[in-house]
């Protein structure tokens, strides 16, 4: 469980509270009374709730308890006259009442890695999502420096749905498998595609496989 709570951090499976970017020490006892807290939250638990679940088969004083949540509140930054995160109930207990909005880990990033690419004279070249466009120009694009091809000649257009490869109007024609394209044509693993006279080789990763490409 990743929680925010307000400004802290809060991580059960690796046991880490952060304040502001940094790291804060809990001793264990007091990092499983925040965890009891915060997963019981609004609720108020008993103190005899807390010992039960903290000291199951020892007998303690409400000291213990009392000194754990100092603590907690001197880690988080906390105030018992204004508390943000721990409330007492007097005589009765403690309830966690601050926010607790889960932390979403975001997928990957596919920026440093490729599931596509071309294969020529010049080695592999990785294939970006969204579109590549293949030419002499230097825009950020696939260059092919060869005066047969276009300033920008073709486009493959890389989606989760697979690749197309479309001719932009080049002067020498693009062509898939020895044929010449007019519109946009699927790609699969292993086409020969041709622009102007420069050869490549589309590739498609396969699991764990890598693929090769040998004249």
């Amino acid at each position: 469980m990743k929680l925010l709570l307000d400004d802290v951090s809060f991580d059960s499976d690796a046991r880490q509270v952060s304040r502001g970017g940094v790291e804060v020490h809990l001793s264990p006892k007091a990092f499983d009374l925040l965890h009891v807290l915060v997963d019981a939250r609004p609720r108020v638990l008993t103190k005899q709730d807390l010992h039960k679940r903290l000291w199951p088969d020892t007998f303690v004083s409400d000291t213990n308890l009392a000194s754990l949540i100092a603590e907690i509140r001197e880690a988080l930054g906390d105030d018992a006259r204004q508390p943000r995160f721990i409330r007492t109930a007097q005589r009765v207990g403690y309830a966690y009442c601050g926010p607790a909005d889960a932390i979403t880990t975001p997928p990957p990033s596919t920026a440093g890695s490729s599931l596509s690419w071309l294969v020529g004279e010049g080695g592999r070249i990785p294939l970006q999502p969204g579109e590549n466009v293949l030419g002499r120009e230097e825009d950020g694009g696939i260059r092919i420096d060869s005066p047969t091809v276009s300033r920008r000649h073709a486009r493959i257009s890389v989606t989760a749905a697979g690749a197309t490869l479309e001719d932009l109007g080049s002067k020498n024609g693009t062509f898939v498998a020895g044929s010449p394209i007019s519109s946009a044509v699927q790609l699969h693993d292993g086409d020969e595609i041709r622009v102007g006279s420069v050869v490549l080789l589309f590739r498609v990763a396969s699991g764990s496989r890598t693929a090769t490409w040998t004249e």
